[in-house]
């Protein structure tokens, strides 16, 4: 099963490719809740490269490590990757008037409900518009 979520950021498509691309920005955005963040990230942006978020909870009561590979780079337009359970994920930047589109369509999992993961994935993204929009 596919989901696909989708955000509008107000920002210039340069801004938006390097905020998504960048471990610093990754760090400040990438988080589904206020109890979460994002406590480092790596970014090897090119076919058959790295990637990696860690993400903990606040607390320190738990964490995990959200990584791939890339298979398939299209700057500043699609970005493809498999994780490392073996789901893929493909990531559209749609450049618009004075917008981009970002968005993600991914394989589901099987502990949590679709919708469930939807909203995280949804969330995730909504930090991600309001993280170019304040820096743009």
């Amino acid at each position: 099963m596919k989901i696909t979520i989708e955000t509008v950021v107000k920002a210039k498509l340069g801004r938006v490719w390097d905020a998504w691309n960048n471990p610093t920005d990754i760090t400040q955005w990438n988080t589904a809740q206020d109890d979460w963040h994002t406590t480092r990230s790596a970014v090897d942006l090119r076919e058959g490269g790295k990637f990696l978020a860690r993400m903990e909870a606040k607390d320190g009561s738990q964490g995990f490590d959200f990584e791939g590979t890339y298979t398939r780079i299209v700057p500043h337009k699609l970005i493809e990757y498999r994780m490392s359970d073996g789901r893929e994920v493909r990531t559209e930047f749609i450049e618009q008037k004075e917008s981009v589109k970002v968005r993600e369509t991914f394989d589901a999992e099987t502990e949590n409900t679709p919708e469930l993961q939807r909203q995280g994935w949804q969330a995730i993204l909504d930090n991600f518009s309001r993280h170019v929009e304040a820096k743009a």
